[in-house]
């Protein structure tokens, strides 16, 4: 009778001390996943320092510091090369870690496409998008052109771009099967060559971000016909938008921010309640969409995921269109 009491008191020791162990377990992880962030963020730059995706991602930086929306530092790291394969690829190497972030820019859609980056939009995880960067279509102020109409008369048509396979690229493209004129995209080597041409009458129209070409809307050395995104822009409210007018074209750089893939759910659900907060404040207004002429705008990871998926569809089109790929 002894023996069984002290068995059973020693079972029920064990049982204490499992339970005892299991809490004590749970109460090591509820900390730790609640504190995350609890390191630095690395923040991957695909490009060169001064370029726009270099801005982009230390604005952002910025002003999650001067907000101070993490309890973390994020640490920006030039990665060239590639045009932007070495950077999205070191990304893309951290698999399920969410302390690597990085910006999508023009390359993240086009250099995959054309084969020269080993990883695509599907090794990324969508965090949320903050802003959209919308094209303005122009003319020089002597220009025949003096509406969109009028580029339906035309016979044959002319644009610059830089590179074969660019925004202009693509907006040219739609912008042609939409008004039913045949626009010609001539390669140059920066938008500064392309403002050149358009303003020496060697090309018809062209497309530029508003800050490339507010100044000389401003100057009235150009005139903007119509504005690539499916609201008008702030700086420019007279200058309708291609839906407006009838032309089903709505085209914009989305600014966003990505993960590697198979990074925890409450990862994302963090970083979506961080950008939230950026994308809604007076200093990223300030310090970016009215220094830059953006267009806020807040997408969530799915609502972001969507928009990667439909762009980098639209920019397959165009290169298979031009035959740049099969």
């Amino acid at each position: 009778m002894m023996n069984m009491t002290r068995s059973a008191l020693w079972s029920r020791s064990r049982a204490a001390l499992a339970g005892a162990m299991c809490a004590g377990a749970l109460l090591a992880a509820g900390p730790a996943s609640a504190a995350y962030p609890d390191r630095d963020i690395t923040m991957i730059i695909p490009f060169g320092v001064g370029g726009g995706s270099d801005v982009l991602a230390r604005t952002i930086g910025n002003v999650i510091a001067e907000m101070k929306l993490i309890p973390v530092k994020i640490l920006p790291e030039n990665r060239p090369g590639g045009s932007g394969a070495v950077g999205y690829s070191a990304v893309a190497k951290q698999k399920g870690s969410p302390y690597t972030i990085a910006t999508v820019s023009v390359s993240f859609f086009t250099t995959p496409l054309q084969g020269g980056s080993p990883v695509s939009y599907r090794d990324f995880t969508p965090l949320a998008a903050i802003a959209q960067s919308p094209y303005i279509l122009v003319v020089p102020a002597s220009s025949e052109y003096k509406t969109l109409d009028d580029l339906k008369k035309a016979k044959r048509l002319t644009t610059g771009t830089v590179g074969v396979v660019s925004d202009a690229a693509l907006l040219a493209r739609m912008t042609s099967k939409a008004l039913g004129v045949q626009i010609d995209a001539i390669p140059f080597d920066g938008e500064g060559e392309v403002m050149s041409a358009l303003l020496g009458g060697h090309v018809n129209i062209a497309y530029f971000n508003p800050s490339e070409v507010l100044p000389q809307i401003q100057a009235g050395t150009l005139r903007p016909l119509a504005v690539s995104s499916s609201q008008r822009v702030p700086a420019l409210k007279d200058v309708p938008t291609f839906t407006e007018l009838g032309a089903p074209i709505v085209h914009t750089q989305i600014r966003g921010l990505v993960m590697p893939k198979d990074v925890p759910a409450e990862a994302v659900t963090y970083w979506e309640g961080v950008l939230k907060k950026v994308a809604e404040s007076d200093a990223w207004k300030k310090q970016y969409v009215d220094r830059f002429h953006d267009v806020p705008q807040f997408l969530d990871s799915k609502a972001f995921g969507a928009a990667i998926v439909e762009t980098s569809n639209r920019y397959e089109t165009l290169m298979k269109e031009l035959g740049i790929i099969k």
